[in-house]
C-alpha cells in the first residue's frame, strides 16, 4: 500500500517541481533577459536621471508644488503620489466623499478640465491632456516670469500624439514638461517640489 501511495504521488511531485522550475524560474528569467536586452530603459522603470541622481519615472506621477510647475492629476494613491499604494479610490460616482472632493476641486479650480479634477485608475497617471496643460499655462508663465506664448509652445512641443496615430489620446508627461521648463529657465528640478 505504501508503494502504491509513493508511485502515485511521485509523478505529482515531479510535475510540481518541473512546472515550478519552468514557470517560476525559467520563464521569468527568459522574459527579464529579453526585456533587458531589447528594452533596457523600460525594463528598468523608465527612470529619469539628472546627473547621477534619479529624479523620477516617466511612468509614475509625482506631486509638484508651487505655481511655477505644471501639476499632475489628483492622486488616489495613499498619501499623495505614493507608488506603493497605487490604486483608484474605488468610490462610486455617487459616493459622498468623492462628490465632496470633486466639488471642492471645482470650486478651487473653476473651468478646470475633467482630468484635473478626477484621479486616474491607478492614482499615479503621469500624463495630463493637452487641454489640462494649456489650462495651467497662465499660472506657470506668471510664476516663471515668462511670456504665456513661450510656455504654451513648450506644452505643444511636449504633447505626445496617439501611438500609430490612433491608439490612445494626445497627452503631456508632466515630469518631462516640468524638466523642460527648468532647463529653459535655468532652475533646478527639485527646487519647488
Amino acid at each position: 500500500m505504501l508503494n502504491d501511495v509513493l508511485s502515485s504521488t511521485r509523478p505529482a511531485i515531479v510535475m510540481t517541481g518541473l512546472f515550478f522550475a519552468l514557470t517560476g524560474l525559467a520563464y521569468p528569467a527568459a522574459v527579464t533577459g529579453i526585456a533587458q536586452a531589447l528594452f533596457p530603459h523600460q525594463a528598468n522603470g523608465s527612470l529619469v536621471h539628472q546627473g547621477h541622481a534619479v529624479i523620477g519615472s516617466e511612468l509614475i506621477a509625482q506631486g509638484f508644488g508651487g505655481d511655477g510647475y505644471f501639476h499632475p492629476r489628483p492622486s488616489a494613491a495613499g498619501k499623495g503620489y505614493d507608488p506603493t499604494a497605487s490604486s483608484g479610490s474605488n468610490l462610486a460616482p455617487t459616493a459622498k466623499a468623492l462628490v465632496d472632493r470633486v466639488a471642492a476641486d471645482v470650486k478651487a479650480n473653476p473651468g478646470a478640465p475633467v482630468d484635473m479634477l478626477t484621479t486616474s485608475a491607478s492614482g499615479l497617471d503621469p500624463d495630463i491632456s493637452p487641454q489640462a496643460a494649456h489650462w495651467q499655462v497662465d499660472r506657470v508663465a506668471a510664476a516663471r516670469h515668462l511670456p504665456a506664448a513661450q510656455v504654451s509652445a513648450m506644452v505643444d512641443r511636449a504633447t505626445q500624439l496617439p501611438l500609430a496615430g490612433f491608439l490612445g489620446e494626445p497627452h503631456v508627461n508632466v515630469l518631462s514638461l516640468n524638466l523642460a521648463l527648468d532647463r529653459a529657465t535655468g532652475k533646478g528640478a527639485n527646487s519647488a517640489r
